[in-house]
């Protein structure tokens, strides 16, 4: 079903709402849904589009969407209403101390900076593992920092998330990256404390992890270094979306 145009809310929404990449439709779709509800292009009380709609516009299935939702309404950002007269709406709000608080956290933080040499480091070091080889000591600490991910209870995730990435930092045969990596990480672990845990992408994670890890034993830098890069844009998508 095409999209209506002329419905004025539609204009308002298209500088933001855009199809997504395949590889992070989720984090994606909620960053873009999360910059609509933050920018204000649909005020407090105001009705999204339908999900019929959203999900066409985003380049998403319905259930995807409703996924995305579900993570706004937690949040106390969206609420859902039935009846004739129903649909998602945007909830005022209401803890505006909090979210100032929050700016106030991150405001001497550069972002877009941690983001991006974040990317850099991370996909480098992937690609010079798979590229140099890893030793058989190696490989085996690779392959536990990622069971580690994989079994690892929620509170515990982000603590074995990051020794699983500054694993694979170690092992790319670069002290200097290593160091840089480690200091990076803090930067980005301090932004990733300002968010939820979302089990969505945590899931969609471990799936990169478990490829990025495939890849690099297979000494395939190429696919090592474009799967690293899509796992950072995944992060990187939810943080924006949450705190730019």
């Amino acid at each position: 079903m095409p999209v209506n145009r002329a419905d004025p809310a539609a204009d308002r929404l298209t500088p933001v709402l855009r199809p997504v990449r395949a590889g992070n439709g989720f984090e994606e779709a909620l960053e873009q849904i999360l910059q609509v509800v933050r920018l204000g292009l649909v005020p407090d009380g105001g009705r999204l589009p339908a999900e019929r709609e959203l999900a066409e516009r985003l380049g998403i299935s319905r259930v995807t969407l409703r996924e995305v939702l579900k993570v706004l309404q937690d949040q106390g950002l969206i609420e859902s209403r039935r009846g004739r007269y129903g649909g998602t709406f945007v909830r005022a709000r209401a803890d505006a101390g909090g979210e100032d608080e929050l700016r106030r956290r991150i405001a001497a933080v550069d972002i877009e900076d941690v983001l991006r040499f974040r990317e850099v480091l991370e996909v480098g070091a992937a690609g010079l593992c798979a590229a140099h080889g890893l030793p058989d000591t190696g490989a085996d600490r690779l392959r536990a920092a990622l069971a580690d991910t994989r079994d690892a209870p929620l509170a515990e995730y982000r603590r074995l998330d990051t020794r699983f990435h500054l694993t694979l930092a170690e092992l790319s045969g670069s002290p200097s990256l290593a160091v840089r990596y480690a200091a990076v990480r803090a930067g980005v672990n301090e932004l990733l404390d300002c968010i939820p845990l979302l089990v969505r992408n945590l899931e969609h994670s471990q799936r990169q992890h478990a490829a990025v890890v495939e890849a690099v034993l297979d000494a395939d830098a190429d696919a090592a270094r474009e799967i690293m890069r899509e796992h950072c844009a995944g992060t990187a998508a939810l943080l924006r979306g949450f705190l730019a």
